[in-house]
């Protein structure tokens, strides 16, 4: 058994090692074949030199973090611990590439928007060879941020012209007329989610010129309807809440140079009552389609705050 011996130099113990030791509590669950010890700015690890060689690079990690940001927290010690791989001076070089578990794509204020667990690598590594991904999972698991980490990542690399991002606006029962405002304020609403998405990744300026030009484009499904979609990357998010007539609309408007994301949560459908979700029949008459992947992701996927899981699993949405 060897030890290694790790001092922190340049940040405050108090924010590394967390609120009543909550970081140190998540290393030790990571690490479960070390026997670590920590006391003030030092700790002391006892182990294999491989264990000790992973923890190394790990507490590495962590420490660049909070000198980075000025703060660590829960989930962020969580992801990095959760990554297999290092990220190194490459980044810039993975984010075009796309490489599993690196950076997707550089955001604002320094955020590195990267796939943060196994399913949503896969989901990285799926469309580079397929042109219609299905990514379904419950909340939080970050199916649809991922997906428009992917097409930014898209249209930086000049992969495609446009973006477009869809959203059945169910609430409103896709007849928005009743709504005050202009057609703009009418649906802003029901797809703030994605343009909370796009704000962490695209700084604003270029953000409202994209789409002031429509290089990015935000709708409501049924604006859809008759247009053929070429040369961009096309996500409907909360596909849960579409038709069956409606998913294979919005399948069917698929140019010869597009990508097309399709993420859902088929525990959370607010269609009326005696109206069936598009989504499960997609899911079962297209999954041996070549071109076409279905990814499930799980409760292990959830990157929201710790007591998510536990909320899905007291609704029983995972197990």
């Amino acid at each position: 058994m060897n030890e290694l011996k790790l001092t922190l130099e340049s940040v405050n113990p108090a924010e590394f090692w967390g609120a009543n030791n909550e970081h140190y509590e998540l290393l030790k669950q990571a690490f479960p074949k070390l026997k670590l010890v920590a006391r003030g700015n030092d700790i002391k690890a006892l182990g294999e030199d491989k264990e000790l060689q992973n923890f190394e690079q790990k507490f590495s990690e962590l420490v660049g973090q909070l000198e980075r940001y000025g703060k660590l927290s829960a989930n962020d010690v969580e992801s990095i611990l959760l990554t297999k791989r290092k990220p190194t001076a490459t980044d810039a070089a993975a984010e075009k590439s796309g490489g599993s578990g690196e950076v997707i794509v550089f955001g604002t204020n320094g955020l590195l928007v990267k796939a943060r667990t196994a399913n949503q690598r896969r989901m990285v590594d799926s469309i580079k060879t397929n042109d219609v991904l299905f990514a379904i999972g419950p909340a939080g698991t970050g199916k649809t941020y991922t997906a428009v980490a992917l097409a930014v990542r898209a249209l930086k690399n000049k992969e495609i012209k446009r973006i477009i991002l869809t959203r059945p606006a169910v609430e409103a029962g896709e007849n928005l007329g009743f709504l005050p405002g202009d057609l703009k304020e009418k649906i802003d609403p029901y797809l703030r989610p994605l343009y909370d998405a796009l704000d962490d990744m695209i700084p604003p300026e270029k953000l409202k010129y994209y789409i002031e030009n429509r290089t990015i484009e935000i709708a409501p499904l049924a604006f859809m309807r008759g247009r053929t979609l070429d040369n961009c990357f096309v996500i409907l998010d909360e596909a849960q809440n579409a038709t069956d007539m409606q998913l294979k609309m919005f399948l069917t408007r698929m140019g010869p140079s597009a990508k097309f994301i399709v993420t859902g949560d088929v525990t959370q459908i607010d269609l009326p009552k005696k109206t069936m979700s598009g989504l499960h029949n997609a899911l079962r008459i297209l999954v041996d389609i070549k071109g076409i992947d279905l990814i499930y992701l799980s409760g292990e996927d959830v990157v929201r705050h710790k007591l998510v899981k536990s909320i899905l699993k007291a609704y029983g949405d995972i197990q």
